[in-house]
């Protein structure tokens, strides 16, 4: 029972029907840590501070807009469909540090990982995480 309640696994279909801000929402907390795991396991010394700075330069809207323009010839369809679908999703806001073209590719980032996380494709989504630290770092 707790198994269902700290992860559900959803299907393509299920995970399609979702709103691309949804998956965007869910894609930014799995990137964030799994970044926030990278530098601090190849970084054990740094304080919690420390890696929080060093963390923002992988995930802020510049940085993902940058990665997605490489991995976009990578992407399967069905990957780059849900990408377009984030992208052009409609925000109500845009951060201050971000113009609007980075943000919107950012969210469409973003949404490709919740995507990928949902619907349980772990391969995948290590491979393309594996190369967004290969394209900031």
């Amino acid at each position: 029972m707790l198994d269902s309640l700290l992860y559900k696994s959803f299907s393509k279909e299920e995970a399609i029907r979702l709103n691309p801000l949804q998956l965007a929402l869910v894609g930014d907390a799995v990137y964030e840590a799994f970044i926030r795991n990278y530098i601090l396991s190849t970084n054990t010394q740094l304080s919690a501070h420390k890696v929080h700075l060093k963390a923002i330069s992988f995930v802020k809207a510049h940085a993902q807009s940058e990665i997605i323009k490489v991995l976009e010839e990578q992407l399967t369809e069905q990957e780059f469909s849900i990408y377009k679908r984030g992208r052009n999703a409609k925000s109500s806001t845009v951060p201050k540090n971000a113009d609007v073209r980075e943000y919107r590719a950012a969210t469409g980032f973003e949404a490709l990982i919740g995507y990928l996380f949902l619907i349980n494709e772990k391969e995948r989504l290590r491979e393309i995480l594996l190369k967004c630290i290969n394209i900031n770092d």
